[in-house]
């Protein structure tokens, strides 16, 4: 390996663990909600936690689409001095921050209650599951000018300051879960406000980067422009697809374990969806991480280095995978028994099965969101949009029902890792095809 190589590679390791670092953190806002509602609440709470959940996903989503769409243009257009389209670029992105965090906003204003009806929440679990619905929408604009701001920090040759500002937001999100839990007595409305306070926290520590003038993005005057706004959103779809997936998931085994086993079940679920939550951030750590070197290289000409890139991000992910699985596999009981407070044997059992069968997606998971961001980096939407609807979609859905009819919750546990594997066969084929193009 040449020198230019090695200095490649660090700069990979280098860029790829700071973002796997500060997504682990902003997963963990929802992890420790979910530890400490456990402790506090027990079954009931963690049920209602779960059926909340795919409304953050949604949220996390919609500042995922635009932070990277977004920053994925900015990072092309840097890598070619055009210094005012940075600048345009930037503020569009703020425009539609602002249009969508009002009506998440709005939402949460006036449609908690049906929203948490929809979501199959009843009279045991109703109130808790609206109480963390209502406040989560209305933080909803902090969750998404954080995501934006992150992702074009990070872009921005700051990936250092984005991590830190992930970790010390999720660090204060913990602290404050404790607090507001468990001294202060406020139950689940003490969980939700403790996470809508880290990315409050997380844009704070990122003021640095504006304070100082390092930042080459700055506020201008300009409209919002179409060509830019479906620009943007082209590339930051998949993003939106992948967190998507993820509700979508949640939404539809929620129901279809309601119907097998009841509260109990979908309190099981809460763990391992939870769990997969951290295992998602590390994959889309390492796929943000590389992201802004392959549109770098790629804005600049350099497609072999972009794609040696994408090499460096696979292998990173393999070895992850495989560390993941086997942690899984030794110590899915333990693991169950942290967010099982009131020692319920029923909800053990259905969780250290699912561990098992569930996290068998580990590395397909990590293939196609990769193959995802490496399409987004580098201008190819359609593929990317491919990618993330079939996983997130097209797929899912009627295999969710199909396998939980024949094998019931075996089938439910297996179908996201069968999803994934027939995503990642097909994403192998449009990687080749693009090759050739």
């Amino acid at each position: 390996m040449d020198k230019n190589q090695q200095y490649y590679l660090r700069e990979f390791a280098r860029y790829a663990l700071f973002s796997v670092l500060g997504t682990l953190g902003v997963s963990c806002y929802i992890l420790a909600d979910t530890f400490f509602i456990s402790k506090g609440l027990g079954t009931e709470g963690l049920t209602a936690l779960n059926l909340a959940i795919p409304v953050y996903n949604f949220i996390h989503g919609t500042g995922m689409m635009l932070g990277m769409g977004g920053a994925t243009r900015f990072s092309v257009c840097k890598s070619q001095g055009q210094t005012k389209e940075v600048s345009r670029i930037y503020m569009n992105t703020l425009y539609l921050a602002g249009l969508f965090s009002g009506l998440f906003f709005l939402v949460g204003v006036v449609g908690s209650k049906s929203l948490a009806v929809l979501l199959g929440a009843d009279g045991s679990v109703f109130e808790m599951t609206n109480t963390y619905l209502k406040w989560l929408l209305l933080f909803a604009p902090a969750f998404i000018w954080n995501d934006v701001l992150l992702c074009f920090v990070r872009n921005d040759e700051g990936p250092k300051l984005a991590m830190g500002a992930m970790l010390i937001g999720s660090f204060g999100n913990i602290l404050l879960d404790y607090v507001f839990v468990f001294p202060m007595k406020m139950g689940m409305f003490g969980a939700i406000l403790a996470t809508g306070c880290s990315p409050l926290i997380s844009m704070g520590m990122m003021l640095p980067h504006w304070l100082r003038k390092r930042n080459s993005f700055k506020i201008c005057k300009t409209r919002m422009e179409s060509a830019i706004v479906k620009q943007e959103l082209a590339l930051g779809f998949p993003s939106l697809v992948s967190q998507l997936s993820s509700a979508v998931v949640m939404i539809t085994f929620n129901g279809l374990i309601l119907g097998l086993e009841g509260n109990t079940g979908v309190a099981a679920y809460g763990v391992i969806a939870n769990l997969s939550l951290v295992v998602v951030a590390v994959y889309t750590g390492i796929a943000q991480g590389v992201q802004p070197l392959i549109s770098r290289f790629y804005g600049s000409g350099d497609r072999v280095q972009a794609k040696i890139q994408l090499r460096y991000a696979l292998a990173a992910m393999a070895v992850v995978s495989f560390a993941i699985y086997l942690f899984i596999v030794l110590f899915a009981r333990p693991v169950t028994g942290v967010f099982n407070s009131q020692g319920n044997r029923q909800l053990q059992e259905i969780a250290v099965t699912g561990l098992k069968l569930y996290f068998t997606s580990c590395l397909f998971v990590g293939y196609n969101i990769i193959l995802a961001v490496y399409f987004t980096s580098v201008e190819r939407a359609l593929p990317a949009h491919i990618l993330s609807l079939l996983r997130g979609l097209v797929l899912i859905l009627p295999l969710a029902f199909l396998m939980a009819a024949l094998w019931g919750m075996t089938g439910i546990w297996l179908v996201y890792p069968v999803a994934e594997g027939i995503t990642a066969v097909l994403g192998c084929c449009l990687y080749r095809r693009d090759r050739k193009v």
